[in-house]
């Protein structure tokens, strides 16, 4: 397992002592002012988008994993809603604007930023788009392709919760096909 992320926190953000100790698995008590700071998962989401038999995939662009391939999506900023956040991540990574949104699972995950490993927990979407809307790669998508879904292979995925999530994506789909 990689570093826990409250080890890099070594001071007090709210008054700056070194009394910044562990209080459990998930949080830091502060020993001189009292202040608690929980380390909760970052809200991501990621679309399953599907035409004709087949799923848009992204080529990752950028670290970590990149090259690889992705879904569309990206975090959830403060103050969005998971959906308002996914509709978001996917008109700048494609420049689609979502029709429909329907929640569909989530799985947590390790996502290695700035050489921080950061919790996630990822939120995966079944998301419609307009028939005749094409799809253009952008921000950190290198391209964008049409993959039909008997050819995808979960583990062409370099994000562990996109390949597990991939992997009950074709489990479902076969069995509703």
């Amino acid at each position: 397992m990689k570093e826990h992320p409250l080890e890099r926190f070594g001071y007090c953000p709210v008054c700056g002592s070194s009394r910044f100790s562990v209080n459990n698995v998930k949080s830091k008590r502060c020993g001189s002012c009292g202040f608690v700071y929980y380390a909760n998962p970052s809200s991501a989401t990621a679309a399953f988008i599907v035409r004709d038999e087949h799923l848009l995939v992204v080529r990752r662009g950028k670290e970590p994993a990149r090259g690889t391939l992705d879904l569309p999506g990206g975090f959830v900023d403060m103050d969005e809603t998971a959906e308002e956040g996914m509709a978001r991540e996917l008109m700048e990574e494609t420049g689609l604007t979502a029709t429909r949104i329907a929640y569909l699972f989530s799985i947590p995950n390790l996502y290695e930023y700035s050489g921080m490993v950061i919790h996630t927990l990822d939120m995966f979407f079944r998301v419609s788009v307009a028939d005749d809307a094409v799809p253009h790669a952008a921000d950190d998508a290198a391209e964008l392709a049409w993959m039909p879904i008997g050819q995808l292979h979960p583990e062409d995925f370099g994000l562990l919760s996109i390949s597990q999530a991939v992997r009950r994506f074709i489990c479902e789909w076969r069995g509703n096909s």
